[in-house]
Parts: structure tokens; sequence; C-alpha cells
């Protein structure tokens, strides 16, 4: 157990360094020349603007895992997943404080196709608050709860890929405009007290499209899910995802369901009210 915790921690643990490696780097770098905090701080201010305010949509998520970015307060998200044997994972999200954001989220498998069984699954709650908003040197930080899990195991009264619990998340830009890294711990089962982390990258181009890749559940090498999708930018409230989760998993979980790999697809809408 001990060994297992400490390859846990060694696999996340170079991206946290990175991100302060990189706070020290800009530090040092502007030590001995007069800093231009206020056009940086405008370029994250922009990277962070809402639907109301003309920018695109705030990217909570990448494709199954958080990043520190939040709805403005009184804002709204909907975000429907279609995923595999037509099912629809359905999540509503609300800035009901500054910084803070409430959610809940349900799935129904088989509601689209030709299956003969369609069930709903229990729905869950999601929890964020954003409690540091990072700067040119530090990454921005946030804490939440996110009780949904993926694939129903009936047998087992209980998600085969399990919900990511309560989490831990670290974003920051990494030099380059538009590539953030968004590393995270988190806990999924309080009886287990298993430490799971993730390793997800974004790259947004021109705000039109986003490249999304993401290293997820990363507990042993078997258990990890390699994800990688595309983000497109439709309108400034609307974007639409494509995906790949579990890239290149094998086997089945024991209800018999694969273990991946799988294609879906997200569409997303934000506003205020």
């Amino acid at each position: 157990m001990i060994t297992d915790s400490r390859m846990k921690i060694s696999l996340i643990l170079p991206a946290l360094l990175l991100l302060l490696g990189t706070a020290a780097h800009a530090e040092d770098a502007n030590s001995d020349s007069v800093k231009i905090k206020p056009k940086q701080a405008a370029s994250a201010a922009r990277a962070e603007r809402s639907a109301r305010d003309g920018g695109i949509p705030v990217d909570t998520d990448v494709i199954d895992t958080p990043t520190t970015a939040v709805l403005d307060n009184y804002g709204y998200s909907a975000r429907s997943r279609f995923y595999s044997r037509g099912g629809i994972l359905q999540y509503l999200s609300f800035g009901v404080y500054p910084g803070i954001n409430l959610g809940a989220s349900a799935a129904v498998d088989g509601l689209v196709g030709d299956q003969r069984s369609v069930r709903m699954r229990q729905p869950t709650a999601q929890v964020k608050w954003r409690f540091y908003e990072g700067d040119n040197e530090m990454p921005s930080f946030a804490v939440g709860f996110d009780g949904q899990g993926y694939s129903y195991n009936a047998g087992d009264r209980r998600f085969n890929q399990r919900q990511r619990g309560f989490y831990v998340v670290a974003s920051k830009e990494l030099g380059v405009p538009g590539l953030q890294l968004h590393p995270s711990f988190n806990v999924s089962d309080f009886d287990t007290n298993g430490v799971f982390g993730a390793l997800p990258l974004t790259i947004n181009i021109r705000d039109k499209v986003a490249i999304l890749i993401e290293w997820d559940n990363i507990n042993n090498w078997s258990d990890s899910r390699l994800n990688a999708g595309l983000r497109a930018y439709l309108t400034p409230n609307f974007n639409v995802d494509f995906a790949v989760r579990a890239i290149a998993a094998g086997g089945f979980y024991s209800d018999g369901g694969p273990r991946g790999p799988e294609r879906i697809v997200q569409l997303k809408y934000s506003n205020s009210f």
C-alpha cells in the first residue's frame, strides 16, 4: 500500500513541480525588469471571459477531468454527453456565488437507438470552489466533489469507472498562449482512501477549437485511462466535443462491458441570468 501511494504521488508530483518551476522562472525573469502584469492580467481575463461578456464559454472540464475554471456568479450551463449503447448523461451547473459552482447530473442508459432496456441511474451532485485565482507566478487552485461515475454495473450496483469524489486541481498556462496544464488529485472512495491522479492538457487555438488530452484515473497502469478529443466553439454560448475515452484499453468488466475504447459526443450551452 505504501509503495502504491508513493507511485501515485510520483506520477503527479512532477506536474505540480513543473507549475511551480514555471512560476519561479517567471519571477526570476521579471526581477530585473519592469513587470507588465496589467497586460498579462488582461490576457488571463480574456481567457476567463464568460458568454455574458461575449467570449467563449469557460472550460470547467476537459473530457472527464476538472479544471479550476468556474461559471460566473448567476451563470449556468447545460451539458449533454452521448455515450456507448445509446446512453445520455445530462449535467446542469450554476454559479451560485463568486468562485462557487453547484450542479447535478443524471444518466439514462439505452435511451437512444434500439436498446430494449432503458434505465435511469441515480442522480448525483457536483460542487466546485475556486479558492485561489492564481497570478503570473502561481497557478489557480480549486477543490470540489463530483459524484458522477461512468458505465453502471447493475450486478455490483456501482459504476465500473468510479466517481471522482473529492478532488484538488490546479491550472496554469505553460508559457505558450492557450497551452494549459490541469493536474489533480482525487479520492473517490473514502472506505479505501485510494488516491488517484490526473494529468490533463488543453491547447486552445484562437478561441475556435481546443485540443483535449488527459491521462486520468492514475492509480495503477492497468486502470488508468488515456482520453483525447477536440472541442469546437460554434458560438459564444455553445460548444461541441468529439472525444475517445480509454484509448487502447482492452478487456471487460465483471458485467461484460468493454473497458474501452469509447467514442462520445458532448454538447454544452452556457449563459447567465
